[in-house]
């Protein structure tokens, strides 16, 4: 029997072989939308295509039969932003996990090649407004039926799915509060919801296409969908309409099936057409592993204002991805890799209120070496708060890279990313430092591609 920690090894030097091996460089197209020919046979949604082309200047990648289809086209034009426009009766189980496929294979690599989402709606209507919306969403409040950092937002609550009759407060003059609430929080919630200034919400707990189980280990009411509606429904039988129209983003993150989209009733769609939701994940199946749902609260709360929800979805996507090449068998990872939808425009901007890091990063360009760098800004602890790699966009897309110096924090040179693994928990936080050298066309090896 080979041993775990020499395969790790041996999987930890290819992926240092990872950033000296040569990337396509990216044409420069910026965004595409993706459709199918039946989708733009109906006005109403080929309405949704021109709006986003409007507002983007995309290009469009038209597919027949299969999304499938449009992998050649997207592997010339290499777009930063994928937008799949696809009626609600396309969105599978299955056409979620081919986009997370095809999204892979614009070049050879195993990461990520663009940001990318589904846009649906529960009808055409409601697409559009999600294509039209246009203006940033600075993510001040938020709303949790689970724990959330609350010292990372200006105000929220958060209603414990573990704890009857217990909840947390962040009012707005910045103080932490501990709430008794009633045994039933359902027409709280809905109220929350419908205040109008909630931008985020976050769930966990038990849930199936057509409801949300607000507690979690108590008996609680019910968040339930139907035909683009979404009401509470308290443990009296009581029933509470959500009108929350303002824009803002979901993270079910712990929740089962809520992204898959089974038919008009699905709960995806009515977060979407009633409480104005214009990005969310959501798993397609039931959860298990939770690495692709709880993580992305490591970069998209837990470091304010550094990710957009788009981008912290795509790094943690990363993330999954680096585990996954240490370890191939790994099941958890493997489950996780292409069941968590992600629909909303990729481009649309949606991130909380900048706040300070308890680290700060940076990478600088000195010609063609790049240096990059993580300080801690508080001592022993301030690298503890999330669990996932440091992550860095570069500039540019980059043809390859040598590393020279950094090679014991084993990172990851890919395209436009740099992953660098978060030192052990024990012994007190290191300064880390990354140098590598970008190689110009010349520099190439024979046989090496661009």
């Amino acid at each position: 029997m080979v041993r775990r920690d020499v395969v790790r090894r041996a999987v930890v030097a290819s992926l240092m072989l990872l950033a000296v091996l040569p990337a396509a460089a990216r044409p420069g197209a910026e965004y595409a939308v993706v459709v199918s020919a039946d989708t733009l046979r109906d006005p109403a949604w080929a309405a949704v295509v021109g709006e986003l082309e409007a507002g983007r200047r995309a290009d469009r990648v038209v597919w027949s039969g299969s999304v499938t289809g449009s992998l050649a086209r997207l592997r010339e034009i290499r777009p930063r932003y994928a937008c799949f426009v696809a009626r609600p009766a396309e969105v599978s189980r299955e056409f979620v996990a081919q986009v997370h496929r095809i999204t892979r294979a614009l070049d050879d690599d195993p990461w990520g090649d663009c940001l990318w989402g589904i846009l649906t709606g529960f009808d055409a209507a409601n697409a559009r407004a999600i294509a039209r919306t246009r203006a940033p969403l600075t993510v001040r409040r938020a709303l949790g039926g689970t724990a959330i950092s609350l010292d990372r937002f200006d105000s929220g609550i958060w209603f414990d799915e573990g704890r009857v009759g217990h909840a947390v407060e962040k009012d707005r003059y910045g103080g932490l509060l501990e709430r008794t609430v009633p045994p039933d929080t359902t027409s709280h919630i809905v109220e929350e919801l419908n205040r109008g200034d909630v931008d985020l919400v976050v769930t966990s707990g038990h849930a199936t296409e057509r409801e949300w189980q607000i507690g979690y280990t108590y008996t609680n009411g019910s968040l339930r969908s139907h035909g683009g509606r979404l009401y509470g429904v308290d443990t009296k039988g009581r029933r509470f309409e959500v009108r929350s129209p303002n824009p803002k983003v979901y993270l079910p993150v712990g929740n089962c099936l809520m992204g898959h989209m089974d038919g008009p009733d699905a709960m995806a769609l009515a977060w979407m057409n009633a409480a104005g939701v214009r990005q969310m994940i959501g798993y397609t199946v039931p959860t298990w592993f939770g690495y692709m749902g709880w993580g992305v609260l490591d970069y998209f709360v837990e470091q304010p204002g550094r990710f957009t929800l788009a981008e912290a979805v795509f790094a943690n996507q990363q993330a999954l991805l680096r585990e996954l090449q240490l370890d191939p068998h790994s099941r958890g990872h493997r489950f996780d890799r292409d069941v968590v939808a992600f629909y909303g425009d990729p481009a649309w901007e949606a991130r909380l209120a900048p706040r300070e890091l308890d680290w700060e990063q940076g990478l600088e360009m000195e010609n063609d070496v790049w240096t990059f760098t993580v300080r801690p800004r508080r001592g022993e602890a301030s690298f503890r708060r999330g669990t996932r790699p440091f992550f860095q966009w570069l500039p540019q897309r980059i043809r390859a890279a040598h590393l020279i110096e950094g090679r014991e924090w084993q990172p990851v040179i890919a395209d436009d990313i740099l992953l660098v693994p978060r030192p052990p928990s024990e012994g007190p936080a290191q300064p880390i430092r990354v140098v590598f050298r970008v190689v110009p066309d010349s520099d190439l090896c024979e046989g090496e591609t661009r």
